[in-house]
């Protein structure tokens, strides 16, 4: 019994020391186990664990972007280089099979097995292109911006995209700037709300290791849409407190949201290039807004330190860059060539390497590329119906209604049995889709013309007569074959605008007016005296007074898209009404740029009364015309002003009312006022809110808009809108860069656009 008593003890004591000497076993395994390559790791531990492990040139080689070369040659230059721990980023590899290639190069065959972030310019749908991000901006939803986000992060992966140069935050005033159309308009709170969603959309929300997240990239930073004359490149001049005022929040927003990364852009302010200003990319972005991701540079810009006239040759480009806070150069190759040679002369610190190292690594753990490197999204997700859906609902959100004369629109087929359908832009398959459509294909896009036929063509005879092949062509000839066309027509709807290739980066344009033969298509149109519907597409703001005067009704879409035609035929035909509003101010002339609702106050305003070139008699006196901003020949008014739209119905702004007369600092105003649809059909307001402050200690924005709600109303329905704000956003920024809410008077005002005119007063104490 005892010995039994014994052995079993044995047994026991046998089987809890093989546990411990495997638990032992276990704990000795993971040891050898890099830090970094642990998953359940906290991600700054492994990132410094990773970097302790790294070489000089292995740093190196994390600040090295390259774009792919599809080619015999590329192979033969880039996987070596990946495989060598050479470079952190490829852009523009748009091949499942050939990301997994690199990544394995990269990942199974470099020393560290780093994987490398694979890139793309995707700026609004990878396949399935939604409105340019100034339509989507039109929308006035944010709700919109991040599903068109999230669609193209979905689609992007599937080729092995992981991050996005997107969004673009850039606040543009000049619609001679072709990158306006890019961006989501003049106003920051607009643009912030936009950001936001966007990177949310991106990036997956709280989701950054889905396989199906891309890093959002918030560029430029900063104040690259305030380039001199509107021209692309252009050195600006832009304050402190302008900065800080309205180029900055956006960027804020986008970094509250989560954004990973942040371009750093191409212009010298105020003489100092954004690539090489330590300020903007260290004292700003890193220590007052604790920015932890990295920064690249925008294409080839380091070396373009060299033309701006600050560094001598690439050597000395590099080392104010690295210095500055650029932690990754997209294209250029002079990291790589020049920051070893830096390092070992003392001038570019191997703590500002390992600083831009541990930011470009923190992105690599939290998109989980460390675990799950390769390709998974099915390349089923490309132009899914649902993606196709939600291209069709924002590109129908941004069309803007700018005229509907004696309710021309929308065209009825009991009334409209023949459509005469003409212009450049009626079945444009490419133009259609926009600028920065790298991956959209023109084969998926549906037309205007395609659409009429597919939905209308059974009630409807639609005839199609071009009129002009595209947006720059003239031709008299072809303009009568569209004339004589209207002879049997009930109505016409003529499609002009820009051809794609007229906006976008570098696409800058001295004249707004509509180009080419399109203005005299329009007139002989008119001549025929049936009703004109003109459809406009375009990458920017169009001065079109007169064109729209010729037209009985007038559409805008910002470059719609893939499902752009389905949308515009909905509108069209009325089974959908208008909703979209303007996301930037319409100058009634080139001349008059730059032009934003919000400006500041003048000593001289515009009353109204001004006299127009036609008004001055003969040897007037100099003060005659009463000295006042404004343009003798363009007066000071808009075409359009920002936030405005029509629709198929009348809407009703009544009964506005505040909590309270007055308001401590820390409180919040709460504003209430009754919205009426007053028409027969059921439709979509972009409600808006907008406060002056009346006297401050700098020139205040004589508007500026606070909030905006897209509200549904059917016929003959009110609704009790409520819209509230802390007193603290009426902040602004003094002359001591310091931003503060100062007491006084304010004026609240709501209304369909701008020009709000229902308002009221109160005080902040």
């Amino acid at each position: 019994m005892k010995i039994v008593i014994v052995m079993e003890i044995s047994a026991r004591s046998f089987f809890v020391s093989l546990f411990l000497l495997s638990v032992a076993f276990a704990g000795l395994s993971r040891t050898k186990t890099p830090l970094y390559r642990q998953a359940d790791a906290d991600i700054d531990v492994r990132v410094e664990d990773l970097l302790g492990r790294m070489t000089l040139d292995e740093k190196i080689g994390q600040l090295n972007q390259r774009s792919y070369w599809y080619s015999q040659r590329g192979r033969e230059l880039f996987f070596p280089m990946a495989a060598a721990g050479q470079v952190g980023s490829f852009m523009n590899v748009t091949d499942p099979a050939t990301s997994d290639s690199l990544q394995y190069m990269a990942v199974e065959c470099s020393r560290l097995g780093i994987p490398l972030l694979m890139a793309r310019d995707v700026i609004h749908g990878y396949k399935t292109i939604f409105p340019i991000p100034l339509g989507l901006a039109a929308t006035f939803s944010p709700e919109m911006a991040a599903d068109a986000a999230r669609i193209a992060a979905v689609e992007a992966s599937s080729d092995g995209i992981r991050w996005t140069f997107a969004p673009m935050l850039d606040i543009a005033r000049d619609p001679r700037w072709g990158r306006i159309a890019e961006g989501c308009g003049e106003d920051p709170y607009l643009a912030s709300l936009m950001a936001e969603a966007m990177v949310r959309g991106f990036q997956h929300g709280d989701s950054l290791g889905s396989s199906t997240s891309l890093a959002a990239c918030a560029k430029h930073f900063v104040a690259y849409g305030a380039a001199e004359g509107g021209r692309d490149y252009n050195c600006t001049n832009v304050t402190g407190r302008e900065l800080r005022q309205t180029y900055f929040p956006p960027f804020e927003a986008a970094l509250r949201a989560g954004a990973l990364t942040f371009m750093s852009s191409f212009n010298a302010n105020d003489g100092i290039p954004a690539s090489c200003n330590r300020q903007l990319l260290h004292d700003v972005l890193r220590d007052q807004w604790g920015f932890k991701g990295f920064v690249v540079s925008d294409c080839f810009s380091v070396r373009e330190l060299i033309a701006h006239g600050v560094a001598a040759d690439e050597a000395e480009a590099a080392a104010k860059c690295i210095s500055a806070g650029v932690d990754m150069d997209m294209e250029d190759g002079i990291y790589a060539s020049h920051l070893r040679t830096l390092v070992g002369k003392g001038l570019v610190s191997e703590e500002d390497i390992d600083r831009a190292v541990r930011g470009i690594l923190r992105v690599k753990f939290k998109l989980g590329l460390f675990e799950n490197p390769y390709v998974a999204t099915p390349q089923s997700v490309k132009y899914a119906q649902s993606h196709l859906d939600a291209a069709r609902r924002s590109a129908l959100m941004s069309a803007i209604l700018l005229k509907n004369d004696n309710k021309t629109l929308p065209l009825s087929p009991c009334r409209t049995k023949r459509i005469l359908l003409t212009g450049p832009l009626a079945d444009a398959t490419y133009d259609q889709l926009g600028t920065w459509i790298f991956d959209g294909e023109k084969e998926h896009t549906v037309t205007l013309l395609q659409a009429l036929r597919n939905q209308y063509s059974d009630s409807i005879s639609i005839v199609y007569e071009p009129g002009l092949k595209y947006s720059r062509h003239d031709d008299d000839a072809c303009i009568e074959r569209a004339v004589v066309a209207a002879d049997d027509a009930d109505a016409i709807i003529v499609a002009v605008g820009e051809e794609a290739i007229l906006s976008g980066e570098g696409h800058s344009m001295a004249g707004l007016g509509l180009v080419g033969g399109q203005s005299k298509l329009i007139e002989r149109l008119k001549s025929t005296g049936k009703p004109l519907v003109m459809i406009v597409m375009a990458g920017r703001p169009l001065a079109i007074g007169r064109e729209a005067e010729m037209a009985d009704a007038v559409l805008y879409s910002f470059h719609p898209g893939t499902m752009g035609g389905p949308a515009l035929a909905d509108l069209l035909m009325g089974r959908e009404s208008p909703s979209g509003k303007t996301p930037v101010t319409f100058p009634s002339t080139s001349g008059q740029c730059p032009i934003y609702y919000n400006h500041p106050s003048t000593g001289r305003p515009a009353t109204g009364k001004e006299i127009g070139l036609d008004g001055i008699p003969e040897e007037a006196g100099n003060t005659f015309l009463g000295c006042t901003s404004y343009y003798l020949d363009a007066g000071y008014e808009p075409l359009y002003p920002f936030g405005y739209g029509l629709s198929y119905t009348d809407f009703d702004y009544s009964d506005l009312k505040l909590d309270s007369a007055d308001y401590p600092l820390d409180g919040t105003v709460r504003a209430s006022f009754t919205l009426t649809n007053k028409g027969n059909c059921r439709a979509t307001e972009v409600a808006q809110l907008y406060t002056s402050d009346v006297v401050a200690s700098v020139t205040p924005a004589v508007t500026e808009l606070r909030r905006f709600e897209r509200v549904t109303l059917a016929p003959g329905e009110s609704r009790r809108m409520e819209m509230s704000f802390p007193v603290s956003e009426l902040a602004f920024v003094g002359s001591d860069l310091e931003k503060r809410v100062e007491p006084g008077e304010f004026i609240l005002r709501v209304g369909t656009d701008s020009r709000a005119p229902l308002s009221t007063r109160f005080t902040v104490r």
